[in-house]
């Protein structure tokens, strides 16, 4: 867990970069917040990649079989029940076994299992086949922020959460989430300097721990990948759709593990060129 040193060391690394922080959330402005939950919605956030697409679809397909299963030995239950009960069924069987259904009751759930392994495996493949990147950002987990390094692009920022450390929602925290584009409704999604990549770009994330394992998670994206101490994991993705998407650290990582989110603005490849001149000043390695 974080010592006091430490935690004021994070606030007052939070608090020198608040300037350029600040003038970095200026990109994308005007961007519609997408990749939110939302009070008292159930279901998957609006699919923002073909990995998404493809998680959100084998989802619904295996809801589909879960279901007819389910129904089948609900309906199956009704029927022994109402057949075979003492009343109906006054003299019972004396059978031991029924070689034919003891082979069908184990064929069809190996055919229903390979039917599902057809359509998932490809899909996870997709996911850990990483193709060749535009741009490599190698993300590090903290307690509790996140460091984010364009390798090719000699960036480095860390990204806090705004408000982080100072309580719950108030007018100052409030200020500061009009400030960067956000409402209160964002208070714990929205961060003091976002990761910003052009729209439809491969996005390769190089993926590690600096203390405990930290999880780095973007559910529009469909990622989600452990971020390990001594270990570099890679996750992908190419976001279809100009917006701003929040995630959140998926992996319990200590106390403040509710306050490290994820914010990732997609925007045009001209607004995207534009922030990398700016950001090359405000935030070199």
């Amino acid at each position: 867990m974080m010592t006091l040193a430490k935690r004021a060391m994070a606030a007052s690394a939070a608090a020198l970069i608040g300037s350029a922080a600040f003038a970095q959330e200026t990109v994308g402005a005007g961007l519609e917040i997408i990749g939110q939950p939302r009070d008292g919605a159930i279901g998957w956030q609006p699919a923002a990649t073909e990995l998404a697409r493809d998680i959100h679809w084998l989802d619904g397909m295996l809801l589909v079989i879960i279901t007819l299963i389910s129904l089948f030995v609900t309906g199956l239950l009704a029927w022994v029940v109402v057949r075979y009960n003492s009343k109906a069924n006054k003299t019972p069987a004396s059978f031991t076994h029924n070689s034919p259904l003891e082979v069908a009751w184990t064929i069809v759930p190996i055919v229903i299992l390979v039917f599902i392994g057809a359509f998932s495996l490809p899909v996870l493949f997709k996911q850990q086949e990483i193709p060749e990147a535009d741009i490599t950002i190698k993300v590090t987990g903290y307690q509790w922020y996140w460091g984010y390094e364009y390798v090719d692009e000699g960036i480095y920022f860390d990204s806090f959460m705004i408000g982080y450390g100072e309580g719950n929602l108030n007018a100052d925290i409030e200020e500061r989430l009009v400030e960067a584009g956000y409402g209160p409704e964002q208070f714990k999604l929205a961060t003091d300097t976002s990761v910003v990549v052009p729209v439809g770009a491969t996005v390769v994330m190089q993926v590690t721990g600096a203390d405990v394992i930290h999880s780095w998670t973007v559910p529009a994206f469909g990622v989600k990948q452990d971020a390990v101490p001594g270990r570099l994991a890679q996750l992908w993705f190419a976001a279809e759709q100009e917006g701003i998407y929040f995630g959140q650290c998926s992996e319990l990582c200590g106390k403040d593990h509710a306050f490290m989110p994820i914010t990732v603005k997609v925007v045009s490849q001209e607004e995207y060129d534009a922030w990398l001149e700016t950001a090359r000043e405000d935030f070199p390695v």
